[in-house]
């Protein structure tokens, strides 16, 4: 795996050698043709972000800042390592994500969320998936007009959307990406290619 185009375009990123499915380079070159110029500037938030991948592309491609919310130590401490090795600067919290949210409800805010949470489901209860797009939170660390790009399998089915809107949908085998506004807000679509 490596970085795609930019500043860092080109170098291969470290991949924790379990817990993570690292976004495939055909997916990721589909999600940033998709997002275009409106990665430029912009304030990204990366949550199960496992080796750093698409907070390091938008980073290399001219974002203005990334976080990067990773739970496992081994991708935590791979992702400060991708980050030192494409000299690019970026805030990685070891920490689950709910509880992440939980306590950044009225934190600072992103233009483009990403995530890429684990397929499997937990123990009990919503599959991840799920558990993000009814967190009352996670809207709230997203600018009104900004873009929240999900990774799911494509045989997941997502029952009534309260919270948010979604904009675009693509199938690249078996990875699923969404992009989703907030339901009240947002002109994604003439953005989103």
């Amino acid at each position: 795996m490596r970085v795609i185009a930019g500043n860092a375009g080109g170098v291969r990123l470290a991949v924790p050698k379990r817990g993570v499915r690292p976004t495939m380079d055909r997916v990721k070159a589909a999600i940033f043709s998709s997002l275009g110029e409106a990665i430029i500037g912009a304030r990204v938030l990366d949550l199960f972000a496992g080796s750093g991948a698409l907070g390091i592309e938008a980073l290399s491609r001219g974002a203005a800042s990334a976080m990067f919310v990773e739970g496992e130590r081994q991708s935590a401490e791979a992702i400060e390592k991708n980050l030192a090795k494409t000299n690019l600067k970026g805030r990685v919290r070891k920490q689950d994500v709910f509880d992440f949210l939980r306590q950044r409800s009225n934190a600072e805010k992103f233009q483009i969320i990403f995530a890429d949470p684990p397929y499997e489901k937990p123990h009990r209860g919503e599959s991840h998936t799920e558990k993000l797009l009814n967190n009352d939170s996670l809207p709230k660390l997203l600018e009104l007009d900004g873009i929240f790009v999900l990774e799911k399998r494509p045989d997941e089915t997502l029952l009534e959307l309260k919270l948010w809107r979604v904009i675009r949908q693509k199938t690249y085998g078996a990875t699923e990406i969404l992009f989703i506004s907030q339901s009240a807000c947002g002109n994604w679509q003439s953005v989103i290619k």
